[in-house]
């Protein structure tokens, strides 16, 4: 049978990345790639670890001439986000990934590409199972339920491991060297429904869909739609005339939302249309250069509905809404960074209550802490639950690094191009590592991506090539 990326360079790098995109792997669906990662491990004869989180550790000595050089610690997460365009047929639980080649560039068809990270899962298996390249000690890991809040690399026993050296491969720019990043965590913010019979007896569908999306961390300062948000400020122009029954959006908290869809009732469908129709041409006029393909629809809803949230409900559930903070909050005054956002990711209605789960991010920990407690505040205020989930550190960027020089001069040696060092304000799991390994000295870089956590996603070919190069020849360089 055919490989669609037969061919490609380097060969064994997109062997392993076709391989391990049939296997499913979002986010708490991690066991069959956990498990495919450790009999890899084993089969090659190396020390491998799988701990009850699904992480997987694979140790590979050092080749010859390396014996006293420090133990490098590569490492990437395994799983994936699961988004897809609405008129895609895919389940994320059991179907493998369709892959497209179109020039540079490698996607999959309507689905997200799970390059973040299995790029990096590619990359390792490939120097794991190299037997002519020259490296120090290797330790591979392998994490679970990073796109979800890091609880995989949390449950890290940093006991086990002899590394001093830090390569995380969970970047996504060319040229771009990371070294530091923001903390963060997720709310879980909940609003108690109370439901009444309708006044009203025809029902209609509010759809906010076309956004852009992106990721929460590394786009949020492009300042695109977030379905949510959009969707909340046009039902608060029509509450006094309209019932809300249900609203949901998004899919994930760390995806900046693309689609957000209510069900409301109302009387007068010609005012309350009107009303819509204005303030979403006044909305996708704001959005004019970041979400040009931004639509709102208004259908009817020929289900019959025997309740809908109480006026007070309705109202919290807006406010809620439109209050919690959403979007890049705080700039650096020193460098062009976000330095604390929140994004408004996933709404869901459920029997008892409608939930808000959001993913804020900051690299300065007063300031986090100060969101956070913002949050609470409006909770309080609104009579609503509250929950902060999986926070995580950030990676305070170092004065003196080894491998950050390093990597700077091999670059510049192999490319004649100087490479760019910088902080991120996406959230990466070096500093969770480097809390349990002590002395670790980190650097992450990875191959061009656009679009993750998108089902525009996409990863270059000829990038790839060049990082995977890049890594080899840092690892000769490690004495």
């Amino acid at each position: 049978m055919s490989r669609i990326l037969d061919g490609l360079t380097p060969k064994r790098v997109f062997y392993y990345f076709e391989e391990i995109s049939k296997i499913p792997r979002g986010s708490k669906n991690e066991q069959a790639i956990s498990d495919y990662l450790y009999a890899f491990g084993q089969n090659l004869g190396f020390e491998v670890f799988q701990d009850e989180s699904l992480n997987i550790v694979i140790k590979k000595p050092a080749t010859k001439g390396y014996e006293n050089a420090p133990t490098v610690l590569i490492q990437g997460h395994m799983d994936m986000v699961c988004e897809k365009n609405s008129n895609t047929v895919h389940d994320f639980e059991k179907d493998p990934l369709k892959l497209v080649v179109s020039g540079d560039d490698i996607s999959a068809d309507g689905t997200t590409l799970g390059a973040d990270n299995g790029i990096a899962v590619a990359m390792a298996l490939a120097l794991l199972e190299s037997k002519d390249m020259s490296h120090p000690a290797l330790e591979v890991l392998l994490t679970t339920d990073e796109e979800m809040g890091m609880s995989g690399a949390a449950k890290v026993d940093g006991s086990i491991f002899n590394s001093r050296i830090l390569i995380n491969l969970d970047s996504e720019g060319e040229g771009e060297l990371t070294a530091g990043c923001s903390g963060g965590g997720r709310i879980h913010y909940y609003v108690p429904i109370i439901r009444q019979a309708p006044a009203f007896k025809r029902a209609y569908k509010i759809t906010v869909k076309g956004l852009k999306g992106g990721h929460s961390g590394v786009d949020i300062h492009l300042e695109r739609g977030n379905s949510n948000v959009i969707l909340a400020r046009i039902l608060n122009q029509i509450i006094d005339f309209s019932e809300l029954q249900s609203i949901n959006g998004g899919a994930k908290d760390n995806a900046i939302p693309r689609e957000a869809c209510a069900v409301i009732l109302c009387r007068d469908v010609d005012r309350v249309n009107s009303i819509v129709e204005t303030h979403a041409m006044k909305i996708k006029s704001e959005l004019a250069v970041t979400d040009s393909g931004m639509v709102v629809d208004f259908e009817p809803d020929n289900k019959a509905f025997d309740s809908v949230f109480s006026k007070e409900t309705f109202s919290k559930i807006i406010s809620s809404l439109l209050l919690i903070p959403n979007g890049p909050k705080v700039k650096s005054t020193k460098i062009d960074l976000v330095i604390l956002s929140n994004n408004v990711g996933v709404v869901t209605t459920t029997d008892t209550h409608v939930a808000i789960l959001t993913a804020p991010r900051s690299s300065v920990k007063s300031l986090l802490d100060f969101q956070l407690d913002q949050v609470q505040l409006l909770a309080d205020a609104m009579g609503c639950d509250m929950q902060i989930k999986a926070i995580y550190p950030g990676w305070e960027y170092r004065k003196e690094s080894y491998i950050r020089d390093l990597t700077i001069k091999v670059y510049k040696d192999i490319t004649s191009k100087d490479m760019h060092v910088a902080a991120i304000h996406a959230g990466l799991e070096c500093g969770l590592l480097m809390e349990k390994i002590e002395g670790l000295d980190a650097v992450s870089f990875g191959p061009n991506m656009y679009d993750i956590h998108t089902p525009d996603e996409r990863i270059s070919i000829s990038s790839v090539e060049r990082c995977y190069h890049l890594l080899c020849e840092l690892l000769k360089h490690i004495i």
